[in-house]
Parts: C-alpha cells; sequence; structure tokens
C-alpha cells in the first residue's frame, strides 16, 4: 500500500515535467539549427547587399547602403560566372547520368543475385561510402591515361566518387520491388533490357531523384578534387573560378562581391533542393529503410 502511495507523485511530478520537455526539444532544436545554419547563410546574404566600405568586415549587421544590383552585376562580369556555369554544367551532367544508369544497372544484379561473388562485389562498390579517395593516386591514373586536366577525367572521377552511393540506395529499394513482376514479364516474352527499362526504372524514380540532386549538390560546389584535376584554364568549373580570381587578388577586400558570386552560384542547387525535397526525404527512406 504504501508503495503505492510513494509511487503516485513521482507519476504526477513526471507527466508534469514531459509536457514541457516535449515543447521545449523541438525549440531547442529549431534553435541549433538557426544557429549553425541560419546565422552563415544571413552573413553571406546581408554581405553581399552592402557596399565595399561596410563589407571590408563581413558582420551581421544589415546594411546602412543597400546595393545588391550592382554587386551581383560586378560578380557575374568579373567573375567569369557564365564561363564557369557552362563549365560546370559540362562536367556535372554527364557525372550524374553515369552515376544513375551504372548504379541503377549495377543495383538491379546485387538485388536480385545471391551468391558469394555477388555479395563481395556488392560490398566492394559500397566500400566508397566509407573509404575516401586517396587525390594522389587520382591524379596518377588520369596522367597515366591521358585524363588529366580534362573534363573526361573530372567526369570519371564524381562518377566513381558517388556511384556507392547510387548502387547503396537502388539496392535498398529494388529488393523491396516484388520478383513477381519481373517474372511475370519474362512469361510474356520481354527481354531483361526491357524489364529494367520498362519495370524497375519507373519503379525507381524516386531514388533516381535522390540521387540526383545529392550528386548535383556535391559535384556542383566541389573545388577540392576539380583542383587537382583540372587545374583551371578555361575549363574552370564555378567553385573553381571563384577560388582562382579570390587569389589572384581580383576581389582583394571585396568581400561583397565574393559573397555575391557564392549566392548567385549556389542559387541553381537551391531551387531544385526546394522544387525536389519531398523526392529525396522518399527516396532516401525507401532505398534505405526498405
Amino acid at each position: 500500500m504504501s508503495t503505492a502511495v510513494n509511487r503516485a507523485p513521482a507519476v504526477h511530478r513526471a507527466s508534469a515535467v514531459n509536457p514541457a520537455w516535449r515543447y521545449g526539444r523541438p525549440a531547442l532544436v529549431l534553435l541549433l539549427a538557426g544557429l549553425f545554419v541560419g546565422v552563415p547563410l544571413w552573413l553571406v546574404a546581408v554581405t553581399s547587399a552592402k557596399p565595399q566600405a561596410e563589407a571590408i568586415t563581413p558582420n551581421l549587421d544589415l546594411p546602412r547602403h543597400w546595393q545588391p544590383a550592382s554587386n551581383y552585376e560586378g560578380a557575374v562580369s568579373q567573375g567569369e560566372m557564365l564561363h564557369g556555369f557552362l563549365n560546370s554544367l559540362l562536367v556535372v551532367v554527364p557525372s550524374v547520368a553515369l552515376v544513375l544508369i551504372l548504379g541503377a544497372g549495377a543495383a538491379w544484379v546485387f538485388a536480385r543475385r545471391k551468391s558469394k561473388l555477388v555479395s563481395a562485389a556488392y560490398a566492394i562498390c559500397i566500400s566508397g561510402l566509407l573509404l575516401p579517395p586517396a587525390v594522389i593516386t587520382i591524379v596518377m591514373e588520369l596522367r597515366q591515361l591521358g585524363l588529366a586536366g580534362t573534363r573526361p577525367g573530372m567526369i570519371a572521377v564524381y562518377t566513381g566518387m558517388y556511384l556507392s552511393t547510387s548502387i547503396f540506395f537502388m539496392t535498398g529499394f529494388i529488393r523491396a520491388i516484388p520478383v513477381e513482376l519481373e517474372e511475370a514479364a519474362r512469361m510474356d516474352g520481354a527481354s531483361p533490357l526491357r524489364i529494367f527499362r520498362q519495370i524497375i526504372l519507373p519503379l525507381l524514380r524516386p531514388v533516381i531523384a535522390t540521387a540526383t540532386i545529392m550528386v548535383m549538390l556535391y559535384a556542383w560546389s566541389d573545388i577540392f578534387y576539380a583542383f587537382f584535376v583540372l587545374g583551371g584554364g578555361d575549363k574552370a568549373t564555378l567553385p573553381l573560378n571563384l577560388y582562382k580570381v579570390a587569389s589572384a587578388q581580383l576581389y582583394l577586400n571585396n568581400w561583397h562581391l565574393v559573397f555575391a558570386y557564392v549566392v548567385v552560384m549556389s542559387l541553381p542547387m537551391v531551387a531544385i533542393f526546394l522544387v525536389a525535397q519531398r523526392k529525396i526525404v522518399s527516396g532516401i527512406t525507401s532505398g534505405a529503410v526498405k
């Protein structure tokens, strides 16, 4: 009897604390997200709209004099953004296409074939999720193949880097697709290529959308591997071009132009992400959870 009496206050105290903590946790998460994500974004946005005198020391203050139009115009013209935009498209788009095609084909084999050899090959393919690429080895191999400083070499690097992610998500998704759909198509006389093209690929749309956006986001903003593979010149991508012009002191103390360049360079990926954010979530959950 005494035990039951003693438990009642504890239960009452827990019920009194839980509601506050239940509403406090989301608020804490939003606060941390605002600090770690919102503050840098705000710094970039307000600095890109300031005149040079106010932007010499970047801070979170609002501009006293707004001049975003001239800043963005100067960043586009002086930073050769149109040329860099074209170079980025010529590298990113083929890389995404190869990652999707090769990843979907390999994932279909890994999901349907059951053997020790296939399991070992799958483990090797997804090992790229954990093992970082060796830059020195990549550059040396590209030089031996005559692909160093070329767009095909850069495309090959991006394809190899992000193929593991594509195979991982697509294999998990295909395993959840009923095998009876493929067996029925085979009974109707469909070839493997037709089954892959008309059954597997349409069902893979959520994961394909996710892989497309993820690879585009990573490759579009990459400067590390582009620096070692392309090395600048007339094939410089947008991030590499930004680094080149900044290191050449074209934007010495012109932080308003540097941040304006960053904003314009990020706009295409931000727009794609906002449009397809639902497909990103559905593709990740379908490929990893199922």
